[in-house]
């Protein structure tokens, strides 16, 4: 593969496309500064502005979140795997039906597998603009985003409708739903009596993951995070690992599906039969199946990298209960 063919499979972190309305909150004050991105694959967005970097299937969707401190993204469900590692800031995660049944702050490096089945919303408590990246299970991110039905009332009362199509309409621009289209009907009763609603404790030892914890187990070889094998088990149809300085290897290789490096710390090296390229924190690049390759620090310094695979399996439910 040439180097311009795999250029193009890279999306640097610096040409990221913000979408400020992706989403029923987009108006709704505390959570209206928020900026969403679509790296690889459709993701869950609900407007037609959000800008899709590549959209090759890969098994899984790689997205972010960019907010600035006191920014909050509302609660919401979704029916695969939300994986998040805090790439910049310092980050709240809560959830429950009123995001009071538990919650945890991620610093940077840490990671996060968000039980599917709850409802779950992430805040910026940090002093600058944080950066989030985002592993959505599934080539349709589970078909989109379930909202808790205050998030939706609330958005009412400042312009934005969600239609039952799962596509926004901002009354304050003139738009209406279009004939013969209802509004996204709020979860009944007896549906939000389904989501679970576990604390911190049930939660944070089984689906957490500490960046110096990885970083300390990745001193031999590279540590899989979340997988039927991983720290945290689980098999959401893709695999992520952490490597740094110690672990990489120079040794070339493949994956017999769609892979996906981010760098977290240093500046990487990725090698291929046809050529190379840099990647730094932020960048993402996606490595095709089959190809043989090897990512090793190109710079002296802290060094380590996320590594996204798929696995081939249903991305299906996570939460275990």
């Amino acid at each position: 593969m040439t180097p311009a063919e795999m250029e193009s499979r890279i999306v640097r972190y610096g040409d990221l496309h913000p979408c400020k309305t992706a989403f029923i909150d987009a108006h709704t004050p505390g959570s209206d500064q928020k900026e969403n991105f679509t790296i690889i694959g459709g993701g869950v967005s609900e407007s037609p502005d959000q800008h899709v970097h590549l959209a090759i299937p890969h098994g899984f969707n790689i997205g972010a979140a960019g907010q600035p401190p006191k920014c909050r993204n509302s609660l919401h469900s979704h029916r695969t795997a939300e994986v998040f590692f805090v790439l910049k800031g310092r980050w709240r995660f809560f959830w429950g039906r009123w995001g009071n049944a538990g919650e945890v702050v991620l610093e940077e490096g840490d990671i996060i597998n968000i039980p599917t089945g709850i409802f779950r919303g992430f805040e910026n408590i940090g002093t600058d603009y944080g950066m989030i990246m985002a592993v959505l299970g599934g080539d349709d991110a589970g078909g989109g985003v379930i909202w808790a039905p205050q998030v939706i009332e609330d958005a009412a009362g400042h312009g934005l409708v969600l239609g039952e199509n799962g596509k926004l309409y901002d009354t304050k621009k003139g738009q209406t739903l279009p004939d013969g289209l209802k509004p996204m009907p709020l979860l009944t009763d007896a549906e939000l009596a389904t989501f679970p609603e576990p604390t911190s404790a049930d939660v944070v030892p089984h689906y957490v993951a500490r960046y110096w914890d990885l970083m300390a187990l990745a001193d031999k070889k590279p540590v899989t995070v979340i997988g039927e094998h991983g720290r945290l088990r689980d098999k959401p149809g893709f695999e992520v690992a952490l490597m740094n300085r110690n672990s990489a290897s120079d040794e070339m290789h493949s994956h017999p599906y769609p892979s996906v490096l981010m760098p977290m710390r240093g500046h990487w090296r990725v090698s291929w039969d046809g050529g190379s390229a840099t990647l730094a924190p932020g960048d993402t690049m996606s490595v095709p199946e089959g190809l043989m390759h090897n990512a090793v620090p190109s710079m002296s310094g802290e060094a380590s990298l996320y590594h996204v695979v798929a696995t081939g399996d249903p991305a299906g439910l996570t939460w275990k209960g």
